[in-house]
């Protein structure tokens, strides 16, 4: 434990955390190796302490070292910030360059957001780190180096992997050994203690009295989410410094700096591919949603639709043969195409007269040829109108033309 207090004296990492300190004596215990590193943790957690606590502690401590931000450099140029080019390799490559995998030929190289490389420099790293060997852009002679390597990312790189931004292959051979750097709210118990040592070189900083706060403003800082971790507290920090001329600090001035954290934790229900995808936005989300349910409502009319289809009566009957219908349920074949809406209105049998056994049995017994019932209707609407064709015509829905060439090709007088 001596060596862990030792080393967080040196290079200024303040907290009593068990997981912090475990964290500490992981990357002490590696230092003496050349092995590769992987840090992980939140923003703002202070994952470039430890990059330079396995330097120094190491044999390279005599050598360079350099931090590289990967997501600040472009796509374009990161090849060659990292491996160098060659006179003429690109445009505006005006002459040779040595990229930081040369210049650091026998130091450490830390890699700080190392989630954020293109695939084809992940290609280019992973042969590095296997080999030793690097090709500058615009070359064809391989070169050797010896650089330690230390990568850091804030990103879950098994989602990545999972979503084809990251290699697997990279994934394993920078995870050698993993630190895992806690969050701010994982140490509650560190919280204070980095909020008064902020206050107090703040305060010396603007030349201004230290902050002193209330018990009830230590417990609500500790009830803090602290989403941007060690970072936001600083700020929190240097803000209340300098705006505050009441220099004890109580709930009420605290909750006038903190934005309330939003719940990101709400469950929301996506496909296989969403999660493997990763990062949706909200209104994306939305949208989906929306989609999906306008794509549900669309089939269930189509089902309705067919339901109706399967089930409508060919034609409609007046009110005086509503008794009659419910007698007669025989199934009635379509009329022929070129009729797509058949209204025959015909006089009702004489119930009282008829009994309802012998209606039903000259229903089951009816003929079911087209033709047949073709020539009925067509027979029936001419009845029901005295023989008036044009109205027959419009009482069959079918033009007056096609009911004259019904009636001559089925021969009806």
């Amino acid at each position: 434990m001596s060596d862990i207090q030792s080393i967080k004296q040196r290079f200024g990492i303040i907290g009593f955390s068990p997981r912090l300190e475990r964290a500490i004596d992981v990357a002490r215990q590696v230092a003496a190796t050349d092995i590769t590193v992987l840090i992980t943790g939140e923003s703002g957690t202070g994952k470039e302490f430890f990059p330079k606590i396995i330097h120094q502690l190491s044999a390279r401590k005599h050598g360079p070292y350099i931090a590289v931000n990967c997501g600040a450099i472009p796509e374009g140029t990161i090849d060659s910030e990292l491996f160098g080019h060659e006179k003429g390799a690109f445009t505006g490559a005006h002459e040779s360059r040595k990229g930081y995998f040369e210049v650091v030929n026998g130091g450490t190289i830390f890699l700080d957001e190392v989630a954020e490389l293109p695939l084809l420099t992940q290609v280019r790293l992973l042969r590095v780190l296997e080999s030793g060997e690097f090709i500058r852009v615009g070359s064809s002679k391989v070169q050797k180096t010896d650089v330690r390597v230390v990568a850091a990312t804030n990103v879950n790189l098994h989602q990545a992997i999972a979503s084809g931004r990251f290699r697997e292959d990279l994934y394993y051979r920078l995870n050698t050994v993993p630190i895992q750097v806690p969050a701010l709210r994982e140490r509650k118990e560190d919280i204070i203690l980095l909020f008064k040592k902020f206050c107090s070189d703040f305060g010396e900083k603007y030349r201004m009295p230290p902050l002193k706060l209330t018990s009830r403003a230590e417990d609500y800082l500790k009830e803090q989410r602290w989403s941007g971790n060690i970072r936001q507290l600083k700020n929190l920090a240097e803000q209340i410094s300098v705006i505050e001329s009441n220099r004890t600090i109580d709930t009420e001035t605290l909750a006038k700096y903190l934005v309330p954290d939003v719940d990101r934790s709400l469950p929301v229900l996506l496909s296989k591919s969403d999660q493997a995808g990763g990062d949706l936005s909200e209104r994306e989300i939305l949208y989906k949603v929306l989609f999906e349910m306008r794509r549900d409502v669309n089939e269930l009319k189509k089902i309705i639709s067919e339901i109706v289809d399967s089930t409508a009566f060919p034609f409609s009957m007046d009110d005086a043969q509503v008794g009659q219908s419910r007698q007669e349920k025989a199934i009635r074949p379509e009329p022929f195409q070129e009729i797509s809406s058949v209204k025959v209105t015909h006089h009702a049998p004489n119930i009282e007269n008829e009994p309802f056994e012998e209606a039903t049995h000259e229903v089951v017994e009816e003929n079911l040829s087209l033709l047949s019932n073709e020539k009925e209707l067509i027979v029936k609407a001419l009845q029901v109108n005295k023989g008036r064709r044009r109205k027959a015509a419009k009482q069959l829905g079918i033009s007056e033309r096609t009911l004259y060439r019904k009636i001559k090709e089925l021969n009806i007088e």
